[in-house]
């Protein structure tokens, strides 16, 4: 506790000195934790909206279906087993069925991947309820990427030209009943949602699906041959992944900050050493060790670590917390990413992430505080007290 005590006496009569380092190092503590902030918010967010309106509970694939491979979309269905019909109906289960088709709207050609999906399905919200209906033509909802990409809107008729299970191409009208907007460029981007019986009559596919969306709560027990079970850990890797990448990209930067931060602690305490020559030898002589002396200056270049965390409070909470009530808008263009993303992202500050930030800089700032005290233990006494390092 003394050593605590003399260690911050000496940094608060070092002045200016030592609050530049301190105020160099709250800064960057600051500016890691927003931004670990706003990759766990994205994170956050985008698993929650792919959950909503994607992957529900997780989907049960067709053995050949590869959502980035269009040419197994050929051989990528078959007829829904028995023992899943009843789940289908209690609505545990919403068969999906897909198929690649062109679009021609205002005379140009579009290539699209166009889905049926039960009108009145509950385990995804994309509205397929306005689905429902006598229509004349084939009633369709679009996601506002593909409304934006293929200027339709609202009440559109547009021209859509499929394959059939035979190979053999036909055309029909459509007619665009809904536009809905989604974060999920999965649903929204390049596909058109109609209801599934009248795209099993179109490609005479009866009783057939690509994959099925599960409730929240569905169970699979993995009995049903030709189908396999993708849960969230499969479908949310890819997004997991990406983020994992660009918070390691970052990382860099904090690095360089960081190491900057730690140099400017460095030179200080070289400086702190060379110039209190007289008084590390006083400390010797009225008893202290080398040992003790060395924690001690040790001590305080860590303390600036620990008055960077007090001080990066008194601006840091008020700030972090109006960041995370307003959160960070995304740019204009930001729905042509092909992400997961937000309108506006709104960080997320975890117990955990701010410990480790504040971990990294305090553990950091020691062991560099450290290193130029090791000199300390190689002094003669007598010579420091008559100012001469050996």
């Amino acid at each position: 506790m003394k050593a605590f005590k003399l260690a911050f006496r000496n940094l608060i009569g070092a002045g200016l000195r030592t609050w530049l380092n301190v105020g160099i190092l709250a800064f960057i503590l600051i500016l890691m934790i927003f931004q670990y902030g706003i990759y766990d918010g994205w994170n956050r967010q985008a698993v929650t909206d792919m959950i909503a309106w994607e992957i529900g509970g997780g989907q049960i694939w067709q053995e050949n279906y590869d959502p980035y491979d269009p040419f197994t979309l050929e051989d990528s269905h078959a007829t829904i087993p028995a023992s899943m019909q009843g789940e289908i109906e209690k609505g545990n289960l919403a068969p999906v069925l897909v198929t690649q088709a062109t679009i021609y709207p205002d005379g140009r050609m579009q290539s699209i991947l166009l889905k049926g999906i039960n009108p009145d399905q509950q385990v995804s919200d994309i509205p397929t309820a306005i689905l429902s209906g006598d229509y004349t033509e084939i009633p369709a909802v679009i996601g506002n990427i593909m409304a934006k990409n293929a200027k339709l809107k609202e009440g559109d008729l547009v021209t859509v030209r499929w394959r059939d299970v035979d190979g053999t191409f036909d055309a029909t009208e459509a007619l665009i009943v809904g536009v809905f907007k989604a974060d999920v460029p999965a649903v929204t981007a390049r596909q058109m949602w109609i209801p599934i019986e009248r795209l099993r009559e179109m490609t005479q596919m009866s009783g057939q699906a690509t994959l099925l969306i599960t409730d929240q709560e569905y169970i699979w027990y993995g009995s049903e041959e030709g189908w396999v079970m993708r849960d969230h850990d499969f479908l949310l890797k890819e997004m997991s992944e990406m983020i994992r990448m660009k918070k390691i990209g970052g990382s860099f930067i904090y690095v360089i900050l960081l190491l900057l931060a730690m140099l400017a602690v460095f030179d200080t305490q070289v400086l702190s050493i060379f110039r209190r020559q007289k008084e590390i030898g006083t400390y010797m002589a009225m008893g202290m060790t080398r040992s003790q002396v060395v924690r001690l200056f040790t001590v305080e270049g860590a303390m600036h670590s620990i008055l960077a965390v007090i001080v990066g409070t008194v601006p840091g909470i008020p700030l972090l917390m109006w960041i995370n009530s307003k959160g960070i808008g995304m740019p204009g263009d930001y729905e042509e990413f092909g992400m997961a993303i937000a309108e506006r992202i709104y960080p997320a500050y975890s117990a955990g992430l701010i410990l480790s930030v504040m971990l990294i800089i305090i553990i950091t700032t020691t062991i560099v505080s450290f290193l130029p005290s090791r000199k300390i233990s190689k002094m003669n006494p007598v010579e420091a007290i008559k100012g001469k390092l050996q």
